[in-house]
């Protein structure tokens, strides 16, 4: 499929992280998701029910992001694909990309982060 809805770079304050000191207290992460969708019945129709409220997607992102915690990027996306396939049956596949961009390392660089794609089984 490769009609795309893509939500880019969403900016949260999230407590995750393995260490005690990163779930002390909120730092910033960015995500984007992709959903991979058949896209001409919304297209044609004009219509928000033929589609995705990329809206509700934001929300729901924002809060795992925002209200739980995680010790590790790779559930925080998996978690992230997991609840927006549920809550979204015309999604075929999604893409979720989480970056931690305060992360503390013994070097400098732009970003820790993790991408996982699912499809619908």
């Amino acid at each position: 499929m490769s009609d795309r809805i893509v939500l880019a770079n969403m900016q949260f304050d999230g407590r995750h992280g393995d260490h005690d000191w990163e779930r002390e207290n909120p730092q910033p992460f960015e995500v984007d998701v992709e959903l991979r969708m058949d896209l001409r019945p919304a297209g044609q129709s004009d219509e928000l029910s033929k589609t995705v409220d990329y809206g509700r997607v934001f929300d729901i992102a924002r809060e795992i992001v925002e209200a739980r915690t995680f010790h590790l990027l790779e559930r925080l996306a998996e978690t992230i694909a997991t609840e927006v396939l549920a809550a979204f049956p015309l999604v075929d596949e999604i893409d979720v990309r989480v970056r931690k961009p305060k992360v503390k390392l013994s070097g400098k660089l732009a970003y820790a982060g993790v991408e996982v794609r699912r499809r619908r089984s």
